[in-house]
């Protein structure tokens, strides 16, 4: 399997990289700092996840050059919508002590808002300060309702994955 995966953007994404879900905001410093020591370069992180400041001073103290690293984060229900999903974005930013992120995801299908958060989405995307935008947790019939408005299609569709949920639909 190659370690990258190029996104229809052509950005390229490694395949492999340490989620901080659960991780206290206390310990994401020291777990994001290890695992890229240990040579990981994707972080993904998530407002909800309320660890971005961690994950950062992790980044900082890592020591490696930001340009060789990949931070995912993503927009949590509550910010949904459009004025407001901006607001959640800077947040992040500040949060993490970043100029930009190399992805942004929107974290679930919120009826009625997500197509609002992903105009927003585009306009991050189209300023430069997200490399790349998708979402997250979308089944197949959200993917469509929101390319019936869409400019930019996602560029990812994170879901979970293991035995016991296999998503064979998407």
């Amino acid at each position: 399997m190659d370690k990258m995966k190029r996104l229809s953007n052509g950005i390229e994404m490694p395949r492999l990289g340490l989620g901080v879900w659960r991780v206290e905001e206390q310990d994401a410093r020291n777990s994001v700092r290890w695992a890229i020591e240990a040579g990981y370069q994707l972080i993904d992180t998530a407002a909800i996840y309320k660890n971005e400041k961690g994950v950062g001073e992790g980044i900082r103290q890592s020591g490696i050059q930001r340009e060789k690293l990949f931070v995912t984060t993503k927009l949590w229900n509550a910010d949904q919508g459009y004025d407001s999903a901006h607001q959640a974005f800077n947040d992040s930013l500040e949060r993490l002590g970043l100029e930009t992120v190399d992805l942004y995801l929107i974290h679930w299908p919120v009826e009625g808002k997500f197509k609002d958060s992903w105009r927003a989405m585009e306009e991050i995307y189209e300023s430069g300060r997200a490399k790349a935008i998708g979402v997250s947790n979308f089944h197949k019939h959200h993917i469509e309702e929101l390319l019936t408005t869409a400019k930019i299609k996602p560029m990812v569709n994170q879901i979970e994955l293991h035995p016991t949920l296999t998503q064979v639909d998407l």
